[in-house]
């Protein structure tokens, strides 16, 4: 029992709400049942073509993540739409393969359409996947004309079992997420105290790296929880005393109040026995252990205050979340069509240069590829096509064609050994090939590097299965995706380029406009719900700042400072804390309006220089300048503090550092 309570805890703090898990369960179930259905026709009925068995392995791969529509009834509509596409594509590939000059141009239009259908919607995104993949499919197996019947079965299974996998077998339930969510937060917030209490028995300082890393966990699994509780602008926001609404606003403050433990511990750790007693939720000893303190010891005060904080919005969790119903949790359809921006002919519009682009390092990748084989140079173009998936800027393309071929490397040597071991048994290949597509897609989310090394390795049994596997082989598959990742690494920089600082600037500049619509709502004396929804956008605006700086700081980057980048995000990360300070203490009474009115205008005059150097702080040479040591005493103050300090955060940005010697603070 241990055990699982242990892997269980292990799956929430990685994975909160099993959401990877369970997107790599559906993918490995679709292609295990699809391929067993195809067997067991091809042993009853009639024999099928080994492109019968890649193109529903493909696709139920693509059907796993490709179609993300709201309700069941629309993921179907979707299927049958991307496995038509499909059933075309290939019969589309095998009509041209006598005339390859042509199939090659007709695949680049392909991936051109399919590429510009994304600015359309999520379900054209999808069945520009599938018709990108069955082409390259296509092409790749070579079925003839009378195999055609074979591949539209191979299709249409694949969908069938794709759907009901995702609708009976492992449904999406927002009820039983959130529960899984709230327990990840639930443990979450244990660790962090498990460190303070730790800290506070040997009489040190806590490990200040540990616990930030322990509340961007916390964070993770505060933004997955708010995820299921619909507030998004499809409709209202809940109104204040609705459950979802109590359950939003305590999602909010439990993480506030953790950041708040965090905060003050680092300057007064805490009586060890008191962490002990928030841990085991024990009110009579938190009490008695509150009584015992030493007034004169401020700081351990305000320290002890912000535990008595924490343990109270914990026990409010239970309270609101026994109040939700299922149906509270339920979505309103999105009826928003596609923004004509997103859609025109302009040189302008991201949507066509992106296009532009994939197609350009397509056709590059597809030159070189054949240049060194005429029957493998599809790997050239499917590396070059995935390696601008899901990225902003050229940086992000370059640390992903890296990942691609580092990926690539270790998994077929890894293969190889493998392959080499097993002998291409039958009875140990099939349950290591499906272990391994499991393993590719769970960690996709997280690191694509992994996810391409067990796709590689599974590639190489594959190859071991069908007697075909050899070094040659392997290494040729390495240069085609060497050749490909180069390509689309190369376009990247060199048409439409958008760099780093672009993406950066953009982000920081969104992060500023978040920060401003809440100080002007603060400044209107707007309260609860509707200011913390404007504090949760702000979160997820530097959310998309950490994201848009992750590529600074390696190797071949200008930026090749990582304590700086870190230091310069610390300050956005200070700053958005302190937000959530003002958002959600705007309800208590102000002894002075007209000062905290003061405040807030520097605090939008400050936003607005930031604003405007945006990505230069994190290029600038001098170093982030730190505050003057002060206390904060969050259990006491009210909304004027959080200004305070978002203020003396964002200066941080703009003076140089105190004197050598001087005490710094956070």
């Amino acid at each position: 029992m241990t055990f699982r309570l242990g892997l269980r805890d292990w799956l929430l703090a990685n994975d909160p709400a099993l959401s990877r898990l369970r997107q790599a369960s559906r993918i490995t179930a679709t292609v295990v049942f699809s391929t067993a259905l195809l067997v067991l026709f091809h042993f009853i009925v009639t024999s099928l073509p080994p492109a019968a068995y890649g193109l529903a392995i493909t696709l139920s791969i693509e059907g796993g993540l490709a179609v993300r529509d709201r309700t069941a009834s629309e993921q179907l509509v979707t299927r049958i739409l991307a496995v038509v596409t499909a059933v075309a594509m290939v019969t589309l590939a095998s009509a041209l393969e006598d005339h390859r000059h042509i199939s090659d141009f007709v695949f680049l239009v392909i991936i051109f359409v399919a590429v510009y259908g994304r600015a359309f919607g999520q379900r054209w995104f999808a069945v520009g996947m599938f018709a990108f993949m069955s082409y390259f499919t296509g092409a790749y197996l070579r079925p003839s004309l009378d195999q055609l019947p074979a591949l539209v079965l191979g299709a249409g299974i694949s969908a069938a079992v794709a759907h009901l996998v995702r609708t009976v077998l492992l449904p999406d339930d927002r009820y039983r997420d959130l529960l899984r969510a709230i327990a990840s937060v639930q443990q979450r917030v244990d660790d962090i105290l498990l460190g303070i209490v730790a800290a506070a028995r040997k009489s040190r300082i806590a490990d200040r790296r540990r616990l930030h890393a322990l509340e961007e966990r916390l964070k993770e699994s505060v933004l997955m929880a708010e995820s299921f509780i619909p507030m998004d602008s499809s409709r209202p926001a809940p109104e204040p005393g609705a459950a979802s609404a109590d359950l939003a606003i305590v999602l909010f403050d439990i993480h506030l109040a953790a950041e708040s433990v965090i905060v003050l511990s680092l300057q007064a750790m805490p009586p060890a026995a008191l962490v002990e007693a928030v841990m085991a939720r024990d009110a009579k000893t938190i009490e008695e252990r509150m009584l015992s303190l030493d007034g004169e010891n401020v700081k351990q005060v305000e320290s002890a205050k912000a535990l008595l904080w924490l343990h109270s919005v914990r026990e409010r969790l239970h309270s609101s979340l026994a109040g939700i119903r299922e149906e509270d949790l339920e979505e309103l359809p999105s009826a928003q069509p596609p923004k004509l921006s997103a859609t025109r002919l302009s040189i302008a519009n991201p949507a066509l240069r992106n296009a532009i682009q994939i197609t350009l390092a397509s056709g590059i990748a597809m030159v070189f590829g054949l240049m060194l084989s005429r029957e493998r140079w599809f790997w050239a173009v499917l590396a070059a096509f995935l390696v601008f998936t899901n990225t902003r800027s050229r940086g992000d393309t370059v640390v992903k064609a890296l990942q691609r071929s580092a990926g690539t490397l270790a998994g077929i040597i890894v293969g190889l050994a493998a392959a080499s071991a097993i002998g291409g048994n039958i009875y140990v290949v099939l349950p290591l090939g499906a272990a391994c597509i499991f393993l590719a897609f769970y960690f996709l989310p997280v690191s694509y590097a992994t996810m391409t090394f067990f796709v590689s390795v599974v590639l190489s049994l594959a190859y071991s299965l069908l007697g075909v596997l050899t070094p040659q082989l392997l290494e040729l598959r390495l240069e085609e995706t060497l050749i490909g990742s180069v390509a689309g690494a190369a376009v990247a920089f060199v048409v439409f380029p958008t760099s780093t600082r672009t993406t950066l600037d953009a982000a920081i500049r969104n992060w500023c406009d978040r920060l401003v619509d809440l100080l002007e709502e603060a400044k209107k004396g707007t309260t609860g719900l509707n200011l913390v929804s404007r504090s949760q956008a702000l979160d997820r605006a530097y959310r998309d700042l950490t994201a848009a700086a992750k590529p600074l700081g390696v190797s071949w980057q200008l930026v090749t400072r990582p304590g700086h980048v870190r230091q310069t995000l610390a300050v956005f990360m200070g700053c958005t804390y302190w937000a959530r300070i003002v958002a959600r203490k705007m309800s208590q009474t102000m002894n002075d309006p007209a000062a905290f009115t003061a405040r807030i205008e520097e605090n939008l005059k400050l936003a607005g220089k930031v604003r405007e150097n945006a990505a230069g702080y994190f290029y600038q040479s001098h170093s982030v300048a730190g505050p003057i040591e002060r206390h904060l005493p969050v259990s006491r103050d009210d909304a004027g503090l959080g200004l305070e300090m978002v203020a003396v955060s964002l200066g941080r940005l703009h003076f140089p550092p105190p004197p050598v010697g001087e005490e710094r603070g956070l």
